[in-house]
């Protein structure tokens, strides 16, 4: 049972287990220090790991809802952190930690607020052999209002190139799980991007990020230009969850200029491992340090890339 289990977690194959379940398992990874299987270091499963810190952060994300008792801005007025942010994080550090004493952790709530700072952070820690790279409460603001939609965003990137990606949506019970060259999951099954082949028959998300100073205008030039060429246009609050739409289909594309690595490592692996495509929003191949992205079902990557272009609305 532990060996399957254990195979499940690795491929992504995997219906989210009890929290004790998970814990007791991920704690006796190391009975299998001989098993082939795929991202495994001294018996120990990358891809379980991050399910179990996604799923106790989560658990524990959702059981605080309603309940922020103190509310802190960063670099704007929009851009929230509360303690459960905080908490989150710390927890996520601890677990990884325990099982991966050297390997070098990217957090949003460690990080000073701006792009600068962003850049900087990801510039000193890319060079890591192993750098986990996590977003403890993507949608703080949905959040704060009580609006469940939001997520944790695990990823893990090897050399600077993302292996396993997990999104978990404590709301909906929902864990998204990629490993590189090895599929993209939900609840057990096999993800694939939408099939849509026009614009016109797309559902497309949209976001504004923090800085209402450069990336906010032009968030909201590509909503005006899109609005009348898509079938629809949605703007629901979390980065990684829009990623992990699109990796299951549910969304056609996503775009958004202002993002940072924490929101969108992890996704981007979904929506590869999903048959999409991600790149920058000039059409050019994704990589941590890209900030202003297009992911879409790949059908009409071409067609987003060109209308934000004609639009002079890539940041780039």
């Amino acid at each position: 049972m532990k060996q399957r289990w254990l195979r499940d977690c690795a491929v992504g194959q995997l219906r989210k287990p009890r929290n004790n379940d998970i814990e007791s398992r991920v704690n006796t990874l190391n009975e299998h220090e001989n098993e082939k299987v795929p991202y495994i270091v001294s018996g120990k499963s990358y891809t379980a790991v991050a399910i179990n810190a996604a799923s106790k952060a989560g658990e524990w994300i959702k059981s605080r809802l309603g309940t922020v008792e103190h509310l802190n801005t960063k670099q704007s007025p929009t851009d929230l952190v509360t303690e459960v942010d905080k908490g989150a994080e710390q927890m996520i550090r601890r677990l990884i930690l325990t099982h991966f004493p050297d390997h070098a952790i990217l957090g949003e709530e460690s990080v000073e607020p701006g792009a600068e700072a962003s850049a900087r952070a990801l510039e000193a820690a890319r060079e890591e052999e192993y750098l986990w790279i996590i977003d403890p409460v993507d949608g703080t603001t949905n959040f704060v209002h009580s609006l469940p939609y939001y997520s944790v965003s695990i990823a893990l990137a090897h050399r600077g190139e993302v292996i396993v990606g997990v999104i978990y949506d404590p709301s909906r019970d929902e864990m998204f799980v990629a490993e590189k060259g090895k599929g993209a999951y939900v609840h057990g099954n096999r993800m694939q991007a939408s099939r849509e082949e026009t614009l016109g028959d797309s559902l497309v998300c949209i976001g504004f990020p923090p800085d209402r100073t450069y990336a906010q205008p032009l968030n909201m030039k590509i909503t005006q230009v899109l609005t009348p060429q898509v079938r629809g246009i949605r703007a629901l609050g979390s980065a990684a969850l829009h990623l992990a739409y699109v990796a299951s289909g549910r969304l056609s594309a996503y775009c958004e200029i202002g993002l940072n690595a924490w929101d969108v490592a992890a996704g981007a692996l979904l929506v590869q491992e999903s048959g999409g495509t991600i790149t920058d929003t000039l059409g050019r191949p994704y990589d941590l340090s890209v900030r202003h992205i297009a992911a879409t079902n790949t059908a009409i990557h071409s067609q987003l890339i060109q209308v934000l272009k004609e639009a002079d609305a890539t940041g780039l």
